[in-house]
């Protein structure tokens, strides 16, 4: 049989655990399995010499909390990928996994980090910060907060938050290439974009992009968190939720210690590269074809 990569992921809709295994042929494959099953995991990893973990999502169910999808799976996934010999395993954390994070999803990542760690010490760690691309949940959620009102809450006018978004496909491309280094084994990257922003000019471009009237106003984070968590009461994907909102609100750490995208051979894309793909669809009709030189560059910032 072939060698193939494994890349478990999720289900969303109906909180299952799928496993896809792609073989020399470009076959894919679609594995039901059960995450709290190691037997289940034994099987769907057995014949792969490549696994990649993207298993992970952005709220807690009653099936899954943020310590099953960010803890427990990874390492009974590390683990089966070390007893059945899999020769590189590719794990995905995230830039500000931090155990002293106000954020239980950034809590349990770095947790999760360790437990990967321990388990499969080969493994390579990819820690993207937050990440914008079509359909994505970043960009696109603060586009979506104009229809809550004409104006865009943001803690202490976002303001005191700085981010480094990353281009998904550069993620992508550093998984790949990941795969194909053999001096990646064992290795960390902090995979971040060219510049640094502060949230509230980043926010600001994206409506420019966007051709919408930005209106930001302060909302002070207890009471940010009390309306956050009306929309978290939905059974269905929330919107947002308190864990998200610190999470947005949190500044991507800096690693100047860690290689990064360079290192696997990717020149990082810029937010003013590509925003045009993930906001257009937010413009009105008129605007549809509006140059992208209309909308003034956020300013960036060096801390």
């Amino acid at each position: 049989m072939g060698s193939q990569i494994v890349v478990p992921h999720r289900c969303d809709q109906y909180d299952l655990m799928y496993l896809r295994p792609m073989g020399d042929l470009g076959q894919i494959i679609f594995m039901e399995w059960d995450a709290r099953n190691k037997d289940s995991i034994k099987q769907a990893l057995q014949h792969s010499n490549v696994v990649v973990n993207l298993v992970g999502r952005e709220w807690e169910t009653s099936n899954y909390g943020f310590e099953d999808v960010f803890v427990g799976i990874p390492q009974q996934i590390a683990r089966a990928a070390r007893e059945a010999g899999v020769s590189k395993l590719i794990h995905l954390s995230h830039l500000n996994a931090d155990i002293r994070s106000s954020s239980k999803y950034l809590r349990n990542k770095a947790v999760g980090e360790a437990a990967v760690r321990e388990e499969f010490p080969e493994a390579v760690i990819l820690k993207p910060s937050e990440m914008f691309g079509r359909e994505d949940r970043f960009f696109n959620h603060f586009a979506n907060l104009r229809w809550f009102g004409s104006a865009v809450p943001l803690i202490a006018m976002g303001k005191k938050t700085v981010k480094q978004p990353v281009h998904v496909v550069d993620v992508a491309k550093a998984i790949i290439n990941a795969i194909k280094d053999p001096d990646a084994n064992g290795k960390t990257y902090a995979l971040v974009g060219p510049n640094r922003y502060i949230l509230h000019d980043l926010v600001e471009y994206i409506y420019a992009v966007a051709h919408r009237p930005f209106v930001p106003y302060p909302l002070p984070r207890p009471l940010y968190h009390l309306v956050a968590q009306f929309f978290a009461m939905t059974p269905f994907e929330p919107w947002t939720s308190p864990d998200k909102v610190d999470r947005f609100h949190t500044t991507d750490m800096r690693f100047p210690g860690l290689p990064g995208l360079e290192d696997l051979g990717i020149a990082a894309s810029s937010v003013e590269q590509r925003a045009i793909e993930i906001l257009r669809r937010h413009r009105r009709f008129r605007y549809l074809e509006a140059e992208l030189e209309d909308a003034k560059p956020a300013k960036t910032v060096s801390y």
